[in-house]
């Protein structure tokens, strides 16, 4: 609405709110005010006019939408605003990337100066080249392998130099120092600045890439920037740079914008940070957190120690307590005993055995006595032998006049044969001398 300033008292100088942006001079100028409202007077008579572009921006606020819209070809781009009621009847999938034509009527804020259209609705008409571009190479990295996570290399657990490529005089920097800083005060950087957007991003962050992953003292390398629009994030999904991080035989921490911005460095990356101040905790641990784990393994070593004492030390009063400990000799003199009981048992065994074998052997002994030749020759008997050792069994053997050896009980003596004796009157033949 335009404000209308009283007239002029005759004799004094106008008030600025009184002259007409037209009518201004250097001795009578306009306000700002009037100047604006001006501006704003000649939009509100615009209508609503139909324009195509790419979403390069959206962030709500308050359940209103504030973003930018890109033209396809051209390198220009408008400011618009998307009340929360407005919003309600749009598609829900509405994003960054996204190609569309919206209706949109100008706007003119007065207390700032800002010019922005608001927009009474919006569709689809399919994905801005930008967006499709870097899909299709979202897809071939992905086919070769640079997104999967058995290729990403593992951060070392306290690196002793951190390499860090970010704008000069950056407030990234500045994030990622203080927040490594808190959590371990000794940590050392190597910092390489580079251009964090426009046409000598991609070749400068390789540069550095390059130089900090030569460094032998380098262990990590964080490539850091504040957010932003995501028009200005697209150096850090160039297909060069992305090729130049896979390459790198350091460990990659990609911590690039906030939480909505996602590039491809995220992906390719060993490590995605949400932010510089969260990549510098995931970088560095925390030396209080440390100092508290080691207390505690400390406490818990303790512990543990004691424990197993205390164990010990249960276990040998438990052996000590035991009879055979306690009082050994008990057991030394139940065993003498039983020693002693199977000596005696022994003996007697033995003494049984001998007394039975003796008799065996006196019975035998005279068994052997009775069935013994010299025995009968003792008796009276002898036996007679001719000449060639065979004993005679038959008078017919020893003829007259033949030559005999007669063995008696004691000795033997020659003799010789006399012929055939007559039996004695009981019928028995003496036997011969």
């Amino acid at each position: 609405m335009t404000r209308f300033a009283p007239d002029p008292i005759p004799g004094q100088a106008p008030s600025p709110d009184s002259v007409h942006p037209r009518e201004a001079t250097k001795d009578a100028p306009t306000s700002v005010a009037r100047f604006n409202e001006t501006i704003r007077a000649f939009i509100s008579g615009w209508g609503s006019v139909w324009v195509e572009g790419e979403i390069t921006s959206w962030n709500v606020r308050g359940g209103n939408v504030y973003g930018r819209l890109k033209d396809l070809e051209a390198d220009s781009s408008v400011s618009f605003r998307l009340w929360s009621s407005t919003l309600q009847r749009l598609p829900d999938d509405l994003k960054v990337g996204d190609r569309v034509i919206a209706s949109v009527k100008a706007d003119y804020f007065v207390k700032t100066g800002d010019f922005s259209v608001l927009v009474a609705t919006m569709r689809h008409t399919g994905l801005g080249d930008q967006l499709e571009k870097l899909e299709k190479l979202r897809a071939t990295l992905r086919a070769e392998g640079l997104f999967s996570a058995a290729r990403k290399k593992p951060l070392p657990f306290l690196p002793q130099v951190v390499g860090l490529i970010t704008g000069e005089r950056s407030d990234a920097e500045k994030d990622v120092h203080r927040n490594a800083e808190l959590r371990w005060p000794q940590v050392a950087f190597r910092t390489v600045h580079a251009a964090v957007q426009g046409d000598r991003c991609v070749p400068e962050t390789i540069a550095a890439l390059q130089q900090l992953d030569a460094d032998p003292e380098v262990d990590v390398i964080i490539i850091a920037r504040g957010g932003g629009d995501p028009q200005h994030l697209l150096g850090f999904s160039d297909e060069r740079l992305l090729r130049a991080v896979a390459a790198a035989t350091t460990p990659v921490v990609s911590a690039i914008g906030h939480e909505n911005d996602h590039p491809l460095l995220d992906d390719v990356a060993d490590l995605r940070a949400s932010t510089p101040t969260d990549a510098a905790k995931r970088v560095v641990p925390d030396v209080n957190e440390q100092r508290a784990l080691v207390r505690q393994l400390r406490s818990r070593l303790g512990s543990r120690l004691a424990l197993r004492i205390s164990h010990d030390i249960a276990q040998l009063e438990q052996l000590r307590s035991r009879p055979v400990l306690r009082a050994p000799e008990g057991a030394i003199e139940r065993r003498a005993h039983e020693v002693e009981l199977l000596a005696g048992r022994g003996r007697s065994i033995l003494d049984r055995r001998t007394t039975r074998g003796a008799r065996e052997v006196t019975e035998l002994r005279a068994s052997l006595r009775a069935l013994s030749p010299g025995a009968t020759l003792a008796r009276g008997y002898a036996i007679a032998h001719v000449p060639g050792g065979v004993i005679v069994r038959d008078a017919a053997q020893a003829p007259d006049g033949t030559e005999v050896v007669v063995t008696v009980g004691r000795g033997s003596f020659a003799a010789r044969s006399a012929g055939e004796i007559a039996e004695t009157a009981s019928g028995e033949r003496p036997t011969p001398a």
